[in-house]
C-alpha cells in the first residue's frame, strides 16, 4: 500500500487570533490537551474555533495501547488544584460545550473517577449552562467508580471502543472489548438520562463487516452518539497503518449507523472523538 496521504487527509492550515488566545489560556492555567498530546490533525482548526479537549490527571498513561501517542511512564500524583483550573480555563475560553478526557490511571483505586467528579462540579459552579462531555477510560470495569462520574451528572459520557474485537490483543492489549461495551451499558443502567457516546478508528486491518458488527454491539448497549475516523499512526513505532479508508466508505458507515438508530454519527477521515462535539449534542 502506498504510504502517501491521499488528498482527503490533507489538513488546511488554520491560524489567527483565537489560536493564540487558546494557547495562552492553556499555558496560563498549566493544562494539557489531548489535542496536542495525541497529535490530533484538527487541533489548529479547533483552537481557532476556541475549543479544546482538556486532558486531566497528568501526561503519563498506565496502559500500553499501540495506537496512542500519549506518554507511557511513571505517573505523577494527582494535582488537587487541576479541577478548578480546568473550570477557569473553560470559562475564560467562553465555552458552551467542554470536553474532558484523561490518561488511564490504573494505579488509582477508583481509576480517577473522583477527580473527574471534582472537575465536573468545578465547572458547574462557574457555569451551570455549559454542556459537559467526559471521555473516560474503562475504570477496569469498576461500577462504583463509574457511578461516581455518573452521579456528577455530565451531559455526555463517552467511552471509545477504538477498534473491532479481533484487533484488541494487538491494538489494546490491556483492554477488553466486552468490558468497554459494559461501560456504555452500565452508564445507562445507572442513569438513563445521560447521553452515551463511543468511537472507532478504521484503517487498522479490520473488515467492513467487523465494523458494522461493532456498531450493532454499541446499539445493543444503547449508545447514542458515534464517531468514526481514519487511524493515523503517530510514528513508525506505533501500530502500523494498514489502509487509507475512502470518504465514500465513511459515508456508508454513517448511513449504517443512522439506520441502526444512533442519534448522530460523525464519520469521516479526519473525525476524532471530540471533533465538533458541540454539533452532535442537540437535545
Amino acid at each position: 500500500m502506498s504510504k502517501r496521504k491521499p488528498e482527503w487527509l490533507k489538513v488546511k492550515y488554520h491560524g489567527g487570533e483565537n489560536l493564540e488566545q487558546v494557547e495562552n489560556i492553556l499555558k496560563r492555567f498549566s493544562l494539557n490537551t489531548v489535542c496536542e498530546e495525541a497529535c490530533c490533525p484538527n487541533r489548529m482548526e479547533c483552537f481557532n474555533r476556541k475549543t479544546a479537549t482538556f486532558m486531566i490527571m497528568g501526561r503519563e498513561c498506565t496502559r500500553n495501547c499501540s495506537f496512542c501517542n500519549v506518554n507511557k511512564g511513571i505517573v505523577q500524583p494527582l494535582d488537587l488544584e487541576e479541577p478548578l483550573r480546568v473550570a477557569q480555563a473553560a470559562k475564560a475560553m467562553n465555552l458552551k460545550h467542554v470536553v474532558i478526557t484523561s490518561v488511564t490511571r490504573d494505579d488509582l483505586d477508583d481509576g480517577g473517577a473522583n477527580h473527574f467528579e471534582k472537575v465536573i462540579k468545578s465547572i458547574r459552579e462557574l457555569d451551570k449552562k455549559m454542556i459537559i462531555e467526559v471521555l473516560i477510560p474503562d475504570l477496569k470495569g469498576d461500577i462504583d467508580a463509574l457511578k461516581t462520574i455518573v452521579d456528577a451528572k455530565p451531559n455526555i459520557i463517552n467511552h471509545n471502543i477504538e477498534t473491532v474485537s479481533r484487533l484488541y490483543p494487538k491494538v489494546r492489549p490491556m483492554a477488553i472489548y466486552e468490558r468497554s461495551l459494559e461501560v456504555i451499558k452500565n452508564i445507562k443502567k445507572l442513569d438513563s438520562s445521560i447521553v452515551t457516546k463511543s468511537g472507532i478508528m478504521v484503517g487498522l486491518g479490520e473488515e467492513k463487516k467487523e465494523v458494522i458488527n461493532a456498531l450493532r454491539d454499541l446499539r445493543k448497549v444503547d449508545c447514542n452518539l458515534l464517531t468514526l475516523g481514519q487511524y493515523l499512526p503517530p510514528s513508525k513505532k506505533h501500530y502500523p497503518l494498514k489502509e487509507y479508508i475512502h470518504p465514500d466508505v465513511f459515508e456508508e458507515y454513517r448511513k449504517v449507523g443512522i439506520d441502526l438508530g444512533f442519534e448522530h454519527v460523525a464519520s469521516g477521515p479526519l473525525v476524532r472523538s471530540s471533533y465538533n462535539a458541540d454539533q452532535a449534542f442537540v437535545r
